[in-house]
């Protein structure tokens, strides 16, 4: 049976459109401003130019305005856009906006769409996902979640701290995991609520000092504080908010590997050029044994990330949990690209350390990746346990004949 991994036609031309607007109209912004954006104002003129260009929100429907690409077709989309860190937020496939777009589509009430999915989806509003908490709250062991809604008159009150919060600062809405059945560490009982910003019971706090700085709107604080909501803020049904969860966890972990697979091409295109160019001991640096085993050893972690990458989505595109694959391929692909970026900066050497090119600002954005979403050893534990769980699984009963 042929394999033929190559996108179909019409995500190939929006590839190539989206790999020439990003060099051309999103790399020199990322340069000028050392890969973080630093107003709202600069958001707002990327993402114009994505639209004049053609490239704007391709993975939400054409009833939303985008390009409603599957699983597979955003793989070749994504990576191209994350060429530059600033190339997601410019079409507005950024986290966590992108994951909140996707479980909103999929989950969200008629109502609900018209008023969080469609400005979100324009880019009028962003976004955030409360989820993770202080210790010993929720964290890589969601079922440690204390954040509690209890019922109201007309609705539920929301009481609970968050922490880690990925561009709550200006975020029009928050999507909020609080515990509704169930105490900490049990299972199950926990049910997802859409909360406006201008809920009095909603407070944003300080911004978390961390390693990477360019996820627009920053790592925040947030506490829930006699937040009250109506009924038709649960998002999706009471008690079910895991279940809803994976529908948005699994295929956001994959879109964070295309982008960041988009980077490690970006830091590999540095680095040979870097090579081809800078003499020493008499020839060329991409001449040397060692300087050539850094080459071939970053093609082959981009190519074996995309082929990981490929394979979990088309799992999800059929429909299939893909819980292995995902935790796979996030896996490989968090580490492949630090050592990807890593080995390129040494490959330029003192420039590759200095300010001058932008691989030290990579280096410092792509570490975080095998923390967030779930840290390696989290998903290796997951694996592992798939794997010894298949070979200790009682055998089938033999049919009778």
């Amino acid at each position: 049976m042929p394999i033929d991994l190559a996108p179909d036609p019409a995500v190939a031309d929006l590839a190539a459109r989206t790999a020439a607007f990003v060099r051309e109209a999103v790399v020199p912004v990322e340069v000028a401003h050392d890969g973080v954006v630093p107003s709202e104002a600069v958001r707002a003129e990327l993402q114009a130019g994505a639209r004049e260009a053609g490239v704007f929100a391709p993975h939400v429907s054409a009833e939303f305005g985008g390009h409603g690409l599957d699983m597979v077709g955003r793989a070749a989309v994504f990576e191209e856009a994350g060429y530059s860190l600033l190339g997601p937020l410019a079409l507005n496939i950024a986290a966590p906006d992108e994951g909140n777009m996707h479980l909103l589509e999929a989950v969200a009430t008629a109502d609900q769409k018209q008023r969080y999915l469609a400005p979100l989806a324009a880019g009028d509003v962003r976004s955030c996902f409360a989820m993770t908490e202080p210790a010993p709250g929720a964290g890589s062991d969601p079922d440690a979640l204390t954040t509690r809604a209890v019922r109201v008159a007309g609705g539920w009150r929301i009481d609970g701290r968050k922490w880690f919060i990925t561009g709550a600062d200006g975020a029009g809405f928050a999507i909020c995991m609080a515990r509704t059945a169930g105490e900490p560490g049990e299972r199950g009982g926990a049910t997802m609520f859409l909360v406006d910003a201008d809920n009095p019971g909603m407070h944003v706090g300080r911004h978390i000092p961390t390693l990477d700085e360019s996820l627009y709107g920053g790592h925040l604080e947030m506490e829930f504080a006699d937040c009250v909501v109506p009924d038709e803020a649960v998002l999706g049904e009471v008690d079910l908010g895991y279940r809803y969860a994976q529908v948005r966890l699994g295929p956001a972990r994959m879109t964070h590997c295309m982008r960041w697979l988009g980077i490690a091409r970006r830091a590999q295109d540095i680095a040979v050029a870097r090579a081809a160019g800078r003499r020493v001991f008499g020839s060329r640096l991409a001449d040397l044994g060692m300087a050539q085993q850094m080459i071939a050893d970053n093609e082959i972690d981009i190519a074996a990330a995309r082929g990981l990458i490929l394979q979990a989505c088309w799992e999800l595109d059929q429909g299939r949990s893909g819980s292995q694959s995902v935790s796979i391929a996030k896996t490989f692909t968090a580490e492949a690209v630090w050592r990807v970026v890593d080995r390129s900066l040494q490959l330029c050497g003192s420039l590759g350390v200095s300010g001058d090119i932008l691989l030290g600002r990579f280096l410092r954005e792509v570490r975080p990746f095998r923390i967030y979403d779930g840290p390696s050893e989290t998903h290796r534990w997951s694996i592992a346990r798939r794997v010894v769980g298949r070979h200790t699984a009682p055998a089938p009963a033999p049919v009778p004949a």
